[in-house]
């Protein structure tokens, strides 16, 4: 899990949209942030990913990645867009195959800073 976690944020640096959504399961769920309507299924997930990676986001961790002994893994990190940062908790649950089922994006208008 904390090796799908680390693809994910070098998918975002590399500027590679598809690196990011093949860690993902095609029936997976994204809440980002959580508390907005999910983004469900692989043609969304991979329309957001697009989108955000299309724009410029790039992650830098800060604090290692977590895993669980169950089927979970979270990270704190930051998205760096031009003019803003946003702090971010990312916790995402993993399917038997190893593949991302449901991604949590834990942050809100606090956690922006220009």
């Amino acid at each position: 899990m904390k090796s799908a976690l680390q693809a994910y944020v070098d998918g975002f640096n590399s500027g590679d949209p598809a690196a990011v959504t093949s860690l993902f399961a095609d029936d997976a769920v994204v809440a980002d942030p959580v508390g907005n309507p999910p983004i469900e299924g692989r043609a969304a997930i991979d329309e957001f990913y697009t989108g955000a990676v299309g724009a410029g986001a790039k992650l830098s961790l800060d604090a290692p990645i977590r895993g669980s002994h169950g089927d979970r893994a979270a990270m704190a990190f930051s998205v760096h867009m031009p003019g803003m940062r946003i702090r971010v908790i990312d916790i995402m649950t993993f399917g038997d195959d190893g593949r991302i089922v449901r991604m949590e994006a834990h942050w809100g208008p606090g956690d922006v800073e220009s």
